[in-house]
């Protein structure tokens, strides 16, 4: 199971030999074949920077004999799976529909890399706008959310090889929908909805019924329901609460009786701490109260005894994982990397894969939002004309020789925002231009508004959700200043790397 839900950073391990049986002409009149469910399908993506390189090995390969390429297991046109699984990803975000963070990238960016895999996969997330290419299925579901019930519609589209199914309640879109300070998680940065608990109740109760109830038929190669044997892949604390439903709503009747749930660390800095009386919204057996219970140093939001939501999360789930192996180390390691949950993980066991990045919306030979593209033999040429329509876009003095530094994330402490706020000044008087992309917190979205009236020739502060500015500055900057205090992994860096940016 690890090894199917890890199955691809993005890129498959045979992505080489689909670039190359392309190029072979003997390969190409090959028909592909493809099987449901533990089947072999041909990968559907074709990564454009890897053309060139793969061309010029098949040039001096002609002698791999009349067959073209082969893997050691037989024709290179296939990838086998050993087992093909129905996967259903449950998060809060799920780009390009919603992002705060890597999150979202990874759930926009990793089911369509298993799907290429050969395993059916769907995604489920809420619904926070009229997202103009998803569909109401029609279908209408009730379910007990505190002490009420709650009607849920169900959303779809069919993208890349896998369902987006988009959770439908005026708890999602009302909040969300047309405000544009309005947040994913709260009002306003660092403040949360007080109904959060039961906004990620109904997600993880809606995402159980998803695969029984949905009949599904946009991809040729599956259709009808999920099913219930299926990997659900839980992610973060928001999302805590679906082994736990699984246990006590699913499983004692006879139903899902071999799904597994797979909870992923995205980052244990958030947990979902409340209030131990709490527990009695959430509709679970008292028998989870120990799972829940959690006493810290901390007086927010209550002094004293509380429930987690990610502790739980990790006691109840079939597996632990999280997006490196160094985070892993780093989860068990103390008390102060562990967020106090250290000891909670060395007791399940964790496993690390690292995080990879969507190669199809992240390839500077494809990029829509640059105006010029290129690959690692164009990258010198490239680069200082993508520099000079960064400096005019953002209203900076249009100079190729001057050191662009760029940075993109989240205006709070991890990322060391506050960091960067601090050091601009040491820096900014040598010849070099600075770009700083990001949302947050009020006081640095300020900080970071005044860099342009401090230094009008030299910084710009962007504070705004702008996607086509991120890729700008990936693109035309010669450095990414990455000072986080900490990564569990990071996609910027990896970014920054497939762009020839430092």
């Amino acid at each position: 199971m690890a090894t199917a839900v890890a199955a691809s950073s993005f890129v498959s391990r045979s992505y080489g030999h689909e670039v190359a049986s392309g190029l072979n002409s003997k390969a190409s009149q090959m028909k592909f074949r493809c099987m449901k469910h533990s089947g072999l399908r041909s990968l559907n993506i074709i990564d454009e920077l890897q053309v060139k390189t793969m061309a010029s090995k098949l040039a001096t390969s002609r002698q791999a004999g009349r067959n073209g390429f082969r893997s050691q297991n037989g024709p290179s046109l296939m990838i086998v799976c050993g087992v093909g699984l129905n996967i259903l990803f449950v998060g809060t975000e799920v780009a390009p529909w919603s992002k705060t963070g890597g999150l979202g990238d990874v759930l926009g960016g990793l089911p369509p890399a298993l799907a290429a895999n050969g395993h059916r996969v769907m995604t489920i997330a809420p619904r926070y706008d009229q997202y103009k290419d998803a569909w109401d299925t029609d279908v209408v579901i009730e379910l007990k959310v505190g002490d009420k019930i709650e009607k849920v519609r169900f959303f779809h589209c069919h993208k890349r090889g896998v369902d987006r199914v988009f959770v439908d309640h005026p708890w999602f879109l009302a909040k969300v929908w047309g405000k544009t300070q309005s947040k994913i998680y709260g009002p306003r940065t660092g403040e949360d909805y007080q109904d959060n608990q039961l906004r990620f109740s109904l997600l993880c109760q809606a995402a159980l019924e998803a695969p029984r109830i949905l009949n599904l038929n946009s991809n040729k190669y599956f259709s009808g329901p999920y099913g219930e044997d299926v990997v659900f892949v839980a992610n973060d604390w928001h999302t805590s609460l679906i082994p736990c439903y699984l246990k006590t709503m699913y499983k004692p009747k006879g139903m899902y009786k071999s799904a597994k749930v797979v909870f992923c660390i995205h980052n244990i800095a958030y947990q979902g701490r409340f209030a131990f009386e709490d527990f009695g919204l959430l509709n679970l057996p008292a028998q989870f109260k120990s799972s829940f219970d959690f006493i810290d140093g901390y007086n927010k939001p209550v002094r004293g005894r509380k429930i987690n939501w990610m502790k739980a999360g990790i006691l109840e789930s079939d597996m632990v994982l999280t997006v490196s192996p160094h985070y892993a180390q780093e989860l068990v390691s103390g008390e102060d990397k562990g967020v106090e949950l250290d000891n909670i993980i060395r007791k399940t066991g964790i496993k690390g894969i690292v995080n990879g990045m969507d190669v199809q919306e992240w390839n500077p030979l494809t990029d829509k939002y640059i105006g010029v593209k290129y690959d690692a033999s164009t990258v010198m040429d490239a680069k200082p004309l993508l520099k000079e329509a960064l400096q005019a876009e953002v209203g900076l003095p249009v100079d190729r020789n001057i050191p662009v530094i760029g940075f993109i994330g989240r205006l709070e402490e991890q990322k060391g925002s506050d960091i960067l706020a601090a050091a601009i000044p040491h820096f900014i008087k040598e010849n070099v231009q600075i770009i700083v992309l990001g949302t947050g917190k009020k006081p640095m979205e300020k900080q970071l508004e005044q860099l342009e009236i401090l230094y009008p020739e030299k910084a710009r502060g962007v504070a705004k959700f702008n996607i086509p500015l991120a890729h700008m500055i990936i693109a035309g900057a010669d450095f990414i200043l990455i000072p986080s205090r900490f990564e569990p992994c990071g996609l910027i860096q990896l970014h920054a790397m497939r762009y020839g940016t430092v």
